[in-house]
């Protein structure tokens, strides 16, 4: 395959999420997990773009000025907000369906978001650069890891962030985050999520670090039962967060 034919797209995962767009914005739908995790990772994003960015988290439109993609958007759980908070915000993802959700309830919601169905190669072969890459829950959705996170890499500026959220590949994660959220707790529709496809820190670390990247945070997620609510942990076993800085 050559470098111009390449892509990051799943194909097959695309049409999974596209069948599913009108659930995006329902809170006790096939998106629940999702809704039910936002706030400890919007929490997380806005508080570490705050404090790199010289910010006020709790000042009113803390994100104002900043340039923020928000790739394989979705239905916009995490743009609208982060529109919100003041930042300038392009949501981009390949479904179509995804993106005219998207499109439709930020209308009705009077949030500005620049939503575009196109890829991550697409805006890089643009030339578009952002003071944030928001990469979260996509990788293990796409076609090439590698060729994905170095694709978003090329898109922050000099002195910007990208922050990846994903699942581990280990044997906890596979009981926990899909045979019993698929299965058991009936979270997620059976099949959102593949063994195979999830993806190792370290093998998301490696294409930052080629890309020019630092890592300079890292984080699990665990769902705590009691509280039902979704906590930052040590332990990134199963669902984590990895922060990366571009020098500039």
């Amino acid at each position: 395959m050559t470098e111009t034919t390449r892509s990051t797209v799943d194909k097959d995962q695309v049409e999974w999420f596209s069948k599913m767009a009108a659930e995006w914005w329902n809170p006790t739908g096939k998106f629940r997990p999702l809704h039910k995790f936002n706030p400890v990772r919007l929490s997380y994003l806005r508080d570490r773009i705050c404090e790199h960015f010289g910010r006020d988290p709790n000042g009113h439109q803390p994100l104002a000025g900043l340039r923020i993609l928000d790739i394989g958007c979705g239905g916009g759980l995490l743009s609208e907000p982060m529109a919100r908070m003041g930042a300038t915000v392009v949501g981009a993802d390949p479904s179509e369906k995804n993106i005219g959700i998207a499109s439709t309830h930020a209308a009705e919601t009077g949030v500005s978001v620049d939503y575009r169905a196109v890829t991550a190669e697409d805006l890089a072969a643009l030339g578009e650069t952002f003071d944030v890459v928001m990469n979260m829950e996509v990788v293990e959705h796409v076609a090439d890891v590698d060729f994905f996170i170095t694709t978003c890499a090329s898109l922050v500026k000099p002195g910007g962030l990208m922050f990846v959220a994903t699942i581990n590949r280990t044997l906890k994660a596979g009981a926990l985050a899909i045979f019993a959220a698929e299965n058991i707790l009936r979270w997620l529709p059976r099949g959102t999520h593949q063994y195979d496809k999830l993806v190792r820190p370290e093998e998301i670390e490696k294409p930052l670090s080629k890309s020019g990247m630092e890592i300079i945070h890292r984080t699990g997620v665990f769902f705590n039962p009691l509280s039902d609510r979704w906590n930052l942990s040590s332990d990134m076993d199963v669902n984590y967060m990895l922060l990366a800085r571009r020098p500039g």
